[in-house]
């Protein structure tokens, strides 16, 4: 009995090293694909998501600012095509 307990404490002790050197090899594969995709992003020369938001709202108040002035210059047109008296 005492034979068939230290197989088995030993086999537990075998499978706890196994699970503990798995455990490594998951961290450094999921370390290696982190590092290899952040690098591919970074090569993709992406805008950031707060860059493109500032640059949205830029070019809308400058479209909205455009067509007040295409406004202005078309009533200032139509007023130097009227005669004056």
């Amino acid at each position: 009995m005492a034979q068939s307990n230290r197989i088995f404490d030993e086999l537990g002790r075998l499978m706890t090293g196994a699970a503990g050197v798995a455990d490594g090899v998951r961290r450094e594969v999921e370390t290696g694909v982190k590092t290899q995709v952040q690098r591919f992003v970074a090569d993709m020369d992406l805008v950031k998501r707060e860059d493109y938001d500032a640059l949205r709202e830029l070019v809308m108040t400058q479209s909205e600012e455009l067509a007040a002035l295409k406004a202005e210059v078309t009533l200032l047109r139509a007023g130097a095509a009227t005669p004056s008296n």
